[in-house]
């Protein structure tokens, strides 16, 4: 029996607000396919529309589907609200996380876990399940009574969201360039806790990123490349490694226009 994809892309095309009509148009016909387990890459260059598909997944009020279709689980996704999107098991980790003063991780999480399973869980449940995951992923329990991402280093920014993957356990899990601003340490403490929270509820995984780095860490079944708001090659984890040495000029070429003969 055939599962069913937990994420399809067909021809998704998006536009923004921006006030430059040259600029409007991001995605012009993105096409990908994710399982369950499965761990995608996509590179590309800046610009290149990487970080709007993710905003699009997660229902981002500053962009507009043109055109194409997502499906979650067989559903339309594009008709759901951000927050369920959330709830149905999609989950987004910024490239810079918001800094929430005078709000704790231990209530922020809280709050966001019981909307996720829709119902209210005592207080003393949720520490204990919360500690759980901060032992998993070697964080130290005083991290809960902080403001979230108040004073946090970009190493401490990005654990507290990977702590917020690993209570959530979400289905789709999309990392918006969780590799940036992070230094070789923190990079592995944060890839670590990726691949734990992975090994254990084996959601699907989209990689955002510019570099090779994160990959030595968080090995990916599929490396995509973006360039013009599509992707333009798909291949292994050796795609990755040829990117980092040759860069992206071998694949994004411009197009030249032959002229026409007389």
């Amino acid at each position: 029996m055939t599962s069913v994809n937990l994420l399809e892309i067909k021809d998704l095309c998006a536009n923004t607000d921006s006030t430059n009509a040259a600029e409007k148009e991001i995605l012009k016909g993105v096409n990908l396919t994710v399982k369950a387990g499965e761990v995608h890459a996509i590179m590309g260059p800046n610009g290149s529309g990487k970080s709007t598909l993710a905003k699009v997944l997660a229902g981002h009020p500053s962009y507009e589907v043109t055109s194409g279709s997502v499906l979650f689980e067989g559903k339309n996704l594009l008709e759901l609200q951000p927050n369920q999107r959330s709830t149905a098991g999609i989950f987004l980790a910024f490239q810079y996380p918001h800094e929430i003063s005078g709000v704790s991780i231990l209530n922020f999480l809280r709050t966001a876990l019981n909307a996720r399973l829709q119902k209210d869980i005592p207080v003393l449940e949720f520490r204990k399940l919360m500690f759980e995951k901060m032992e998993m992923l070697g964080i130290d329990k005083s991290f809960a009574t902080r403001f979230v991402n108040t004073g946090f280093s970009g190493g401490e920014k990005k654990r507290c969201e990977i702590l917020q993957m690993a209570l959530l356990e979400p289905k789709l899990a999309v990392l918006g360039e969780t590799d940036s601003g992070l230094d070789i340490d923190a990079l592995r403490i944060v890839s670590e806790g990726v691949n734990k929270i992975a090994a254990k509820t084996k959601p699907g995984v989209v990689v955002i990123t510019h570099y090779n780095r994160i990959l030595d860490y968080i090995k990916p079944d599929f490396v995509h490349v973006f360039s013009a708001g599509k992707i333009i090659k798909t291949g292994g984890s050796e795609l990755a490694t040829e990117l980092e040495s040759r860069g992206y000029d071998w694949i994004v070429q411009p197009v030249i226009v032959q002229p026409v003969a007389a």
